[in-house]
């Protein structure tokens, strides 16, 4: 099921994004950012999000981001966004020319956690696939979109009954960058059972 063709709708409206048949680009702006209160204090709830939403309890959303960040915390990802204090996002973060942090954050009750691997910082694409079974979820990342690796597994507790997922953009500092995404689809649930 091909995502641009579902019925999207902006938590925050990107002030410079396009919307084609097959892709989607976003012009970040500065200052903009997903972020909930712990060890910094903070509560940065200002990045765009396009998303659809669903009751389906089983079922996996893949996307392939391409980005030219160049500035400490520029980031572009998937995305489930409930509200501003129940959310995951999973995204690349660049750090430095040497670094960037490939990572995800699950944000329960209004408290964000950040569990990040370091990556090189020429990388500039990346698929991920959020899977979802009922309100469990399952996070994979891969650099050809063949061959998925499991970044992490999580509880969302408000996100059981209906959600909504997509693709978010931002610059937490003053920056500015492009991200695109694209062969973005929602299929059947590729997160198995364990038995």
């Amino acid at each position: 099921m091909d995502f641009l063709q579902q019925p999207l709708y902006w938590t925050r409206k990107a002030k410079n994004a396009t919307i084609e048949k097959n892709k989607v680009e976003i012009l970040t702006e500065p200052q903009t950012d997903l972020w909930q209160k712990t060890y910094y204090g903070f509560q940065n709830d200002t990045a765009p999000v396009l998303q659809v939403k669903t009751k389906e309890k089983y079922f996996s959303f893949i996307v392939k981001t391409e980005f030219e960040s160049k500035h400490r915390f520029d980031q572009c990802g998937i995305v489930l966004y409930l509200d501003s204090e129940n959310w995951i996002k999973a995204s690349i973060e660049y750090e430095n020319e040497q670094y960037q942090r490939l990572g995800s954050v699950v944000t329960n009750h209004g408290y964000s956690d950040w569990a990040t691997t370091d990556i090189s910082a020429e990388i500039k694409q990346m698929w991920y696939r959020l899977s979802r079974r009922e309100s469990d979820y399952c996070i994979e990342c891969s650099t050809d979109g063949i061959v998925f690796q499991q970044m992490r597994i999580c509880h969302l507790w408000e996100g059981a009954e209906e959600i909504s997922f997509g693709i978010y953009a931002c610059s937490p500092e003053n920056s500015s960058f492009l991200a695109t995404f694209t062969q973005m689809k929602i299929t059947e649930c590729k997160w198995k059972a364990h038995i």
